[in-house]
């Protein structure tokens, strides 16, 4: 799918972030109004809502009430608590896909073994490719195995920017937790060469296990993902009364 394809709010955020990615809007910068990019690109306001909301909820934004959105101090830096999908109002990892594959095949032919499911079940397996927000590069390789029952549909969604938690969500499916393993590992041929780097060096693999509200397992995610892509923090408040 070509960026022309993207829905309007995507192509919007997908430009806006490529400026701060390279550097025209630097931290601390003062965007443009609603007003000013609705009118800029021609489409409403909610449409622009959206495409903001989205880049805030990737911290690459902050947006305060009568003073307008302005490039976080802390640009490229990324939540934890989206990647287990405890936050939840956009994408895991902000940017686009290169969908590499999607595919329904049996539970024993899938890359990931799904815990508690059986080797004849039907699930679904889509590979993708994170790129940056130029698109010009990959940023993470993520592979994700889904059981068939929860997913029926799931291949012929629009998979450069659908996220599963939300799609599984969209669906009506009551997710209940989330754990998310974080663990070294050294590239494999496959993934040095996808990334430019050599053979052995170390990165960041996650894998992602996400159970539904009555405990059955409803995905597996791994990602492999450089070490230099992008920083990652925990942020949490401390504002409630001491346990």
């Amino acid at each position: 799918m070509s960026g022309r394809d993207l829905p309007l709010h995507a192509r919007i955020r997908r430009e806006l972030e490529a400026r701060i990615r390279d550097g025209r809007w630097a931290p601390g910068t003062r965007i443009p109004t609603e007003a000013e990019l609705s009118e800029q690109y021609g489409v409403s306001r909610i449409t622009v809502q959206r495409a903001l909301r989205d880049l805030a909820d990737a911290g690459m934004v902050v947006r305060y009430r009568r003073r307008g959105t302005f490039v976080a101090q802390t640009a490229g830096e990324h939540n934890l608590l989206r990647a287990t999908g405890l936050l939840l109002s956009g994408p895991e990892m902000h940017g686009d896909h290169r969908v590499i594959s999607a595919q329904v095949l049996l539970a024993r032919q899938a890359a990931l073994e799904l815990p508690d499911v059986a080797g004849d079940e039907a699930v679904v397996q889509v590979e993708r490719h994170k790129l940056s927000a130029d698109g010009a590069r990959v940023v993470a390789a993520e592979l994700a195995v889904l059981p068939f029952r929860v997913a029926p549909d799931l291949v012929d969604q629009p998979l450069i920017t659908t996220t599963t938690h939300v799609y599984l969500r969209n669906r009506g499916v009551a997710l209940g937790r989330s754990r998310l393993y974080v663990e070294p590992y050294a590239l494999d041929d496959e993934h040095a060469e996808l990334f430019g780097l050599p053979v052995g060096t170390p990165v960041f693999r996650w894998l992602r296990i996400t159970w539904s509200a009555d405990g059955d397992v409803v995905e597996l995610l791994r990602v492999i993902l450089p070490a230099d892509s992008s920083r990652f923090y925990v942020e949490t408040s401390l504002n409630g009364p001491p346990s």
